[in-house]
């Protein structure tokens, strides 16, 4: 059995405000497997952002602890790399120099740095663009750069929020095929965040819906579709039934942030 990289404690959250503290996730407790896709969905404001920015070492938990590998995060959390919705390249720096970028920065020597470099772009499949810069690259090529620059700085766990929401229907199931595929190859652990069901069932080991703010683990559910072949499962029986299952518990919550009451 798989160690546990990831143990949230009975984490919470509270923010405060001017017009008083806002708890925005509570006694939350959930762990994740090392080498483990985990995604994480619920209604707009349950918290899934801060829990990943708790995991990364942007936020400090109001109670609780966050373990990486048995060691409490404390601080900004340079085993975690983060991939956001809007890539946060470089835009004067080249592809080469933008995934060299951390490992310049700590101090890897420039040849082992172009090695790097040179795996990992093959590996997210923009061999031949490594001189381009972010400005001539199609929307898919930018967020693969930017998985490329995570992965050059060998992070224990990869946090994704919501990063293939900006990309057209196409070019989304194809990062989802390219995350899948890179991360069946180099056994990364993934934390992702989520608003799509369909988006969680291919990619996922495991999804977590969360309940309306307070945040809390709402259910755990396992998938058991083969990594290999999830983007071509949407169609089985199996996979809608437990598409219909999640979405129903999300729509309580979403209708339940909305004080919509179900007739």
């Amino acid at each position: 059995m798989s160690k546990t990289l990831i143990k949230f404690d009975n984490i919470t959250k509270r923010f405060s405000l001017r017009k008083g503290d806002i708890v925005a996730v509570k006694d939350f407790s959930l762990e994740i497997k090392k080498g483990e896709i985990l995604t994480i969905v619920g209604a707009s404001g349950c918290g899934k952002t801060t829990v990943l920015n708790m995991v990364a070492g942007f936020l400090t938990p109001s109670s609780g602890n966050i373990l990486l590998d048995g060691q409490p995060i404390t601080k900004v959390e340079p085993r975690c790399g983060m991939i956001f919705q809007n890539y946060a390249l470089f835009p004067w720096l080249s592809v080469r120099k933008n995934v060299e970028f951390g490992p310049k920065i700590n101090g890897v020597s420039k040849k082992v740095r172009r090695e790097e470099s040179a795996k990992y772009i093959e590996m997210v499949g923009l061999k031949g663009f490594e001189d381009a810069y972010p400005g001539e690259l199609s929307g898919g090529m930018r967020q693969r750069t930017a998985l490329c620059r995570v992965l050059a700085n060998k992070p224990d766990i990869l946090l994704c929020d919501e990063p293939f929401a900006a990309l057209d229907a196409m070019t989304r199931q194809i990062m989802q095929q390219e995350l899948l595929r890179i991360v069946n190859e180099s056994g990364q652990t993934v934390l992702f965040i989520t608003h799509s069901i369909d988006e969680a069932l291919i990619l996922s080991d495991k999804i977590v819906v969360m309940s309306v703010r307070p945040g809390t683990v709402k259910e755990i559910y396992d998938i058991k579709f083969p990594h290999p072949g999830k983007v071509e499962v949407q169609l089985t029986d199996e996979y809608l039934k437990l598409k219909r299952q999640i979405w129903s518990m999300v729509e309580e919550e979403v209708k339940t942030s909305m004080n919509i009451v179900s007739s």
